[in-house]
């Protein structure tokens, strides 16, 4: 017993001594990754069948891609655990986190709980229909559960991409790198969906609470990434990745043809349609690179404070033309830029070209709106710094 004992190493031992080697760790963060962009391409494709086709089975074919993902997530994770716990060595065993008498990755165990919230959405979804009728809304409580599920699953991939950037060097380093941005990517393409109701449209464009909501929720992921991350330029990398996603899947679902199945039927339709243009949130993330990879000798609320500011501006400068350029120029009203589509149970109209108002710059309190904006940036911009400054030390 005590040369058992003896063998076990001490937390101290295992803190101090090279990170031990995982057990087909790399395929854990591949399949991770690719389980987070295949969800983001399945919510994005039942969207578009929701617009083109109505309201389908329980198990249509983008039901069934987004669960297979959190199926193939949840298992190898759990696989993962498994092998951890009973199989891996006792270096392996002591940096893992321990749950319930298991131990797996920090990641693993995320990914783990969002895989369990996705399947349990599928019957909550069709109770729900069934006992309150059709919805079209992003935000129904069964579908938040469904998307809190999708993005602890793209978190875990981040965290365990993260944990293995940490303890590698040279390729390792770069290759685990270049998995962070992809899942930060994807989380923020999710992210970007959970709050389309609000934001999606260049109708919405030129309202102050698109743009509060904008400062809210993106600035912590980019400024997180930034900081953890070791590629070089990661939150324009993260910001190009979410649009890259948002774009090639929807290209490529508007060329296959589909018809309405649900009446009342307002608006003829002959191919999938389109969710909308995503925001072009790279060129905010290029100063957000730029302020922390320079900025480590001053504070982090005064990091926070000038780069925040520095979101809102950039952000609403790069938007502002953009919307009517999207709008109302006849070069954008084409495939590319995604403007012609619009759902089946929408009425044709003059609106589709208009901006929602009031309109931000020209609406009474303008003055407090934007500091509105700038004090949302500052807080989301000092919290991703503070979780990037955890994420540099997760190893686990």
């Amino acid at each position: 017993m005590a040369n058992a004992l003896a063998s076990e190493p001490t937390a101290a031992q295992v803190a101090a001594s090279p990170r031990p080697a995982e057990g087909g760790g790399d395929l854990l963060v591949g399949v991770l990754v690719l389980s987070s962009v295949c969800m983001v391409t399945g919510l994005l494709w039942d969207i578009s069948w929701h617009m083109t086709i109505g309201r389908d089975r329980l198990w249509s074919p983008p039901h069934v891609l987004e669960q297979v993902g959190a199926a193939v997530a949840g298992l190898a994770c759990g696989i993962r655990v498994l092998w951890t716990t009973f199989a891996g060595t006792p270096a392996v065993r002591a940096s893992a986190v321990r749950f319930w008498g298991f131990r797996g990755p920090l990641g693993a165990w995320i990914a783990i709980w969002g895989a369990f919230a996705m399947v349990f959405s599928v019957p909550f979804d069709d109770w729900w229909h069934n006992a309150y009728g059709l919805d079209v809304e992003i935000l129904s409580p069964p579908h938040v559960v469904l998307l809190l599920g999708m993005i602890a699953i793209q978190l875990g991939a981040m965290v365990l991409a993260l944990g293995a950037q940490n303890r590698g060097a040279g390729r390792s380093e770069r290759l685990h790198g270049l998995a962070t941005v992809a899942a930060a990517g994807a989380l923020m393409a999710m992210v970007a969906i959970a709050v389309s109701t609000y934001t999606l449209r260049p109708n919405l464009w030129h309202m102050a609470l698109t743009w509060q909501i904008v400062a809210l929720v993106f600035p912590v992921l980019l400024f997180a990434v930034a900081r953890a991350g070791r590629v070089r330029l990661a939150a324009t990398v993260t910001a190009l990745t979410y649009m890259l996603v948002f774009l090639v899947t929807q290209w490529i679902l508007i060329q296959f043809p589909a018809t309405p199945r649900l009446s009342p039927i307002l608006r003829p339709i002959t191919h999938m349609a389109a969710y909308g243009f995503p925001m072009l949130l790279f060129a905010p993330a290029l100063a957000i690179d730029y302020g922390v990879k320079r900025g480590g000798r001053i504070g982090d609320w005064k990091l926070a404070g000038v780069l925040g500011a520095a979101f809102v501006v950039i952000t609403l400068a790069v938007h502002w033309p953009l919307a009517g350029f999207l709008l109302e120029s006849r070069l954008a009203q084409n495939d590319f830029f995604l403007a012609r589509h619009w759902p089946y149970f929408s009425l044709s109209g003059t609106w589709e070209h208009e901006f929602r108002r009031p309109a931000l710059l020209f609406s009474t309190g303008f003055m407090a709106q934007f500091g509105i904006m700038i004090a949302l940036a500052i807080a989301s911009a000092r919290a991703g710094l503070a979780w990037g400054s955890w994420l540099r030390k997760v190893q686990r």
